[in-house]
């Protein structure tokens, strides 16, 4: 048998009905589910005082990595809605001025490699972007929203037929959360 515990940390609180996880904290509240499809009812979850038990009866590696990536999914819930997620970009351009605007849930990057049509990106849930020059900041509660809002601003910039080293053009993530 494995278990992992997860603790609720002061400030939190934590409801856990079958596979579905809810966490509220000082930043907003989360909710998942993680039931498996592969795993359906041999990854269990229970709540025991001040922490979430994540459990599983067999042995075998693929059932206990399943219990440790749920176990950590929940941390990075209690820590969004205490701490949040931040990523940090760079906007870099070295032929023409690139300019990057956030508007209704989507990025818009003009004049990218003298392009006259704008890039787009979308922002993924509640992730927040704030643009202020070349530095980009993305934050959220959420981490894979957060995340997925960060990769989706560097691959609308991606140069697929060109020469990287000629061509440094685009928009990088050069800071992600630990």
């Amino acid at each position: 048998m494995v278990e992992r515990t997860v603790s609720v940390p002061n400030g939190v609180t934590a409801d856990v009905v079958g596979m579905r996880v809810t966490v509220k904290g000082p930043k907003g509240q989360l909710e998942q589910d993680f039931a498996s499809p592969v795993f359906g009812g041999l990854v269990k979850l229970e709540k025991a005082g001040g922490a979430i038990n994540v459990s599983t009866a067999e042995t075998k590696r693929k059932f206990k990595s399943e219990a440790g990536t749920v176990a950590a999914g929940i941390r990075n819930m209690m820590r969004g809605v205490t701490e949040g997620w931040t990523y940090r970009l760079k906007v870099v351009f070295l032929h023409f001025p690139v300019t990057v605007k956030a508007e209704k849930g989507i990025v818009s990057i003009t004049n990218f490699l003298g392009e006259k049509a704008p890039r787009r990106a979308k922002i993924v849930g509640n992730t927040k972007v704030d643009i202020k020059g070349e530095d980009i900041t993305v934050t959220g509660i959420n981490l894979e929203e957060a995340g997925q809002t960060a990769a989706n601003l560097e691959r609308a910039t991606r140069i697929p037929a060109r020469d990287r080293r000629v061509y440094q053009d685009g928009i990088f993530i050069t800071e992600k959360p630990k």
